[in-house]
């Protein structure tokens, strides 16, 4: 193998050039001043999203469960990391692990574009939820600045997603869910650039971090979809406290023949990562989404198109005869829930979703709700809804999430319209504004008081700024 820009590797004359090296090397080699102030920025809109989802995903029942079960372990809970939303703070692994839950729990989390046409959008990884709360946990226990967190968040996100760009689609088509699996390296990472780890014990933090992945996607829809990325955070804390103490582990885990790309997808594509980080930056190209509602990222640009033809043509719930909504054949492999019983079976719901836009015209935390999910007027609009693969959107090309609407109403009248993308892409971005509005709806639902939730916005867009991660860390408690 041939790697652009190695980084001053070290190799013996008689060591090949190696892809886990390579990565290891950029983790903690990657200065900070090397990240354009560009993917900075956009770095720092993906963590106030994150923080705002803890707070929200801390209220939710998981949340609830997740404080019981540290609580049952015995260990202190009033020193060390902040489990955001709440008023306790336990060791960095465990605070990690319930950030990370709650970060996903409402599958509001930001997600990686695709650059292959074979790898798909919206189904490579959600970059923030396995990346920060390692970083922030233990940035706030070491008492670090902002600068060292946002940098050590950089890097393993870029890192994350190559490494999601590269392995086979056989990883995700199979079962696995790749914000767990590759989630667990991406932690590990994380940790290991914040621990200060050197070359050697880096290389055997991703090979311990690699040998947790683990995660399937029969879970979409319960509380282990978010319980994926919470172990991966607690795992790569681990993997890189062992790999500190002087555990062994390979370290070649990413190439090998019986490595994570060979066992987890059947093999890579070394053209999509050999050399590529950091060039480009992958909040840079070809960037990450940030979403506008509280479901699975495929639903959005069918959700985005049907607010449009709302509003357009003043669609009102009664006229609705039949919807057809039609996309790539990998969108109905993720989006399995037909007919929804619960909250967390609508966001992979696509007639859900459409049905809430018909009756509400809108869809946020309010809308997913057990309650609202079973109400009659839901069920009787989710029949006049039909999903399926539609010829069109598969031809299109699946680095895309081409969705085609056709509306039949009452009065005879046929409307349509297609979408490859929804609102938050990098094609159609939120503004820093509207980015803070989405914050200030998920603190209010996480109960924080607003003038904590202000304080946490400018914080957020100024952390290069802070001399220590705990100006903003304190800012994320609330009484119990």
């Amino acid at each position: 193998m041939v790697f652009s820009s190695l980084l001053n590797l070290n190799f013996t004359m008689t060591e090949p050039a190696s892809l886990t090296a390579y990565v290891a090397q950029f983790v903690i080699g990657t200065r900070a001043s090397a990240i354009p102030a560009a993917v900075m920025h956009l770095g720092k809109r993906s963590i106030l999203d994150g923080i705002g989802l803890a707070l929200a995903g801390n209220a939710a029942e998981s949340g609830r469960i997740v404080r019981t079960y540290l609580k049952s372990l015995g260990i202190p809970t009033g020193k060390g990391a902040t489990v955001i939303g709440s008023s306790m703070k336990v060791p960095a692994r465990f605070a990690a692990f319930a950030n990370g839950i709650a970060i996903h729990a409402d599958d509001y989390d930001d997600t990686q574009l695709a650059v292959a046409k074979d790898r798909v959008y919206g189904l490579l990884t959600h970059p923030t939820a396995p990346a920060l709360p390692p970083v922030l946990a233990l940035g706030e226990i070491g008492n670090r600045s902002g600068l060292d967190v946002l940098a050590a968040y950089q890097v393993a996100v870029e890192a994350e997603t190559k490494i999601c760009e590269a392995i086979n689609p056989r990883h995700y088509d199979h079962g696995f869910h790749s914000t767990a699996t590759i989630g667990a390296i991406t932690a590990a990472a994380g940790a290991a650039r914040m621990m200060g780890l050197n070359l050697e014990q880096t290389r055997r933090a991703l090979g311990i971090g690699a040998s947790q992945a683990a995660g399937l996607r029969e879970n979409f829809g319960t509380m282990t979809k978010p319980f994926h990325p919470g172990r991966s955070c607690e795992s790569g804390i681990v993997a890189a406290d062992f790999a500190k103490a002087g555990w062994t582990a390979t370290p070649i885990v990413l190439e090998a023949g019986r490595g994570f790309f060979k066992a987890a997808g059947g093999g890579y594509d070394p053209a999509a990562i050999e050399g590529k980080l950091g060039n480009p930056w992958t909040f840079a190209f070809p960037g990450v989404s940030i979403k506008p509602h509280p479901s699975g990222s495929l639903t959005h640009p069918g959700m985005g198109l049907m607010l449009d033809l709302i509003h357009q043509h003043d669609i009102r719930p009664d006229q609705v005869v039949k919807v057809k909504v039609g996309t790539n054949r990998h969108m109905p492999n993720a989006l399995i829930h037909h007919r929804p019983k619960n909250e967390l079976q609508a966001k992979f719901s696509m007639e859900f979703c459409m049905a809430i836009l018909l009756l509400e015209r809108k869809a946020g935390l309010a809308e997913f709700t057990d309650k609202i999910v079973n109400s009659p007027k839901v069920r009787q609009m989710i029949e006049k809804i039909e999903f399926g693969v539609h010829p069109v959107a598969e031809a299109a090309g699946y680095e895309k999430m081409t969705t085609i609407i056709d509306i039949e109403l009452g009065d005879g009248r046929k409307i349509g319209g297609r979408a490859d993308f929804g609102k938050g892409s990098p094609t159609n971005p939120m503004s820093d504004a509207e980015l803070a509005a989405k914050f200030h709806e998920c603190a209010a639902w996480g109960k924080l008081p607003k003038a904590s939730a202000d304080k946490v916005v400018d914080r957020v867009f100024n952390l290069e700024k802070l001399k220590s991660i705990r100006e903003l860390t304190h800012l994320l408690t609330r009484k119990s």
